[in-house]
């Protein structure tokens, strides 16, 4: 994927996350597409230790591993900040 892809992708992926962990209203657009990019990584990395594929291209999968990643990530930043 481009930079352009990978900044909308994380930007969804992280504003959805944001939704399911009740954190929106502490995040802005910058740290939904940060939350969203790390956490695509993340998934990838998880799924990757799992036998499957990681995050290749803009489809529901690559989605639903990014939004895995990235509620994962924003449950191990609450569990910090606590």
């Amino acid at each position: 994927m481009g930079i352009i892809l990978w900044i909308i992708f994380g930007g969804i992926v992280g504003w959805v996350a944001s939704l399911i962990m009740k954190t929106d209203v502490q995040q802005g657009i910058i740290m939904n597409v940060v939350v969203g990019v790390i956490g695509a990584v993340l998934g990838g990395w998880i799924m990757s230790l799992l036998g499957k594929s990681p995050v290749g291209s803009f489809n529901l999968y690559s989605f639903l591993v990014a939004l895995l990643g990235a509620v994962v990530l924003i449950w191990i930043v609450k569990m910090v900040r606590r």
